[in-house]
This record gives C-alpha cells, structure tokens and sequence, in this order.
C-alpha cells in the first residue's frame, strides 16, 4: 500500500466517527477518466474530509505557504498535492493541473481560492473555469456541510457531473464557467442543509 492509501485509512478512522460524517453522492463520482472536482471551502479540514470520502485518489491544489516548512512540505507531497501561488496568475500551477487531468487522475480545487469564514460562498476565481473549459474532464461539484464540532454530522454531498459542452461550445470565459459551477454547489448546499 502507498502511503496516500495509508495516511486515508488512518485519518478517515479518527475523523468519520469523531465529525460523523454523512456522504452522499457517491454512485454519481466517475470510476475513471479525468475529473475535476469543485469543493466549497469553509474549514482547513475540507481537504482531508474529502480525502477521506472521495472514491478514488485526489491530487489537490494547495496553498504555496505550505510549502515552506520541511515537515508539512514532504507531508502534502506525499499526499500527493501541488502547490499554488494565491492572488496571481500562478504559469506552473496551472500547467500541473492541466497535466493532471490529462493523466485521468482527479484535480481537487476550492474555486473560492481562500476558506469562507461565514460559511457563505464566496465568488470563484476563473482559474477553476480556465480547467473546465481547457479540458475535457468531467466536472464534478461537491458541498461540505456542517460545522466542524465534535459529534455534530457533518455532510459531504457529491452532485452529478456538470455539462460544461455549452460553455466549451461557444468558448465561454473562464469567469462565465467559474460561476456556473459555483452555482452547481450552492444547489447542492440548499438541497441538503
């Protein structure tokens, strides 16, 4: 076993039972093939509670201040993440991304760039819509719900894989496509709070 698969079981073990976590959703996650998956963001556990319920490997974008302590750095590497420049248009991290998808793997990223301190969506930046429309792999939208209190349920709801074919069609704008998919997962979260 790899240690991603490790570092899921271990984690998954101390947080589903201590958040309850609820997921729902699953049946609809593609099996294979790229996919880009689009989270909300509201606490800095979002990333191992998707981890942790998402059915296949997910490679996340991760802010570059991670990156800069020894100890964490080897961690997300390990957990198979990639770094980000916040508030610039970041060349590389978006060419990893783009490769990412290419390979077939699966791209996590919280359109809204930073975590939402009231729990409110905040608006996404383009970089979310410049991968939807630069590729084609399945757009997958998905809500966290919930406060992060012990013993209170926390939700995670995946929702079926947005059609971006009239926004790619017509070449929308990265802007266009970022805020089509936001709306996709303030659906999912008023479907299911």
């Amino acid at each position: 076993m790899d240690f991603y698969s490790v570092a899921k079981g271990a984690v998954k073990s101390i947080l589903t039972p201590l958040y309850r976590i609820q997921v729902t959703g699953l049946e609809q996650f593609p099996k294979e093939g790229a996919v880009l998956l689009c989270t909300n963001h509201i606490s800095n556990l979002d990333p191992p509670v998707v981890g942790i319920t998402a059915p296949r490997p997910i490679r996340f974008m991760a802010k570059e201040e991670l990156f800069r302590t020894p100890v964490v750095k080897t961690l997300v590497k390990h957990l198979r993440a990639f770094p980000v420049k916040r508030g610039m248009n970041d060349r590389q991290a978006l060419r990893t991304g783009l490769e990412v998808l290419k390979q077939g793997e699966v791209l996590g990223i919280f359109p809204e760039g930073t975590r939402s301190k009231d729990g409110r969506l905040k608006k996404a930046l383009p970089g979310v819509g410049f991968f939807a429309l630069r590729t084609d792999a399945a757009v997958v939208p998905c809500a966290i719900i919930g406060p992060y209190r012990p013993f209170v349920p926390l939700k995670v709801v995946y929702g079926a894989p947005i059609d971006m074919t009239p926004l790619r069609e017509r070449k929308a704008s990265p802007e266009e496509a970022a805020d089509y998919i936001m709306d996709h997962i303030r659906q999912l979260l008023e479907q299911h709070q």
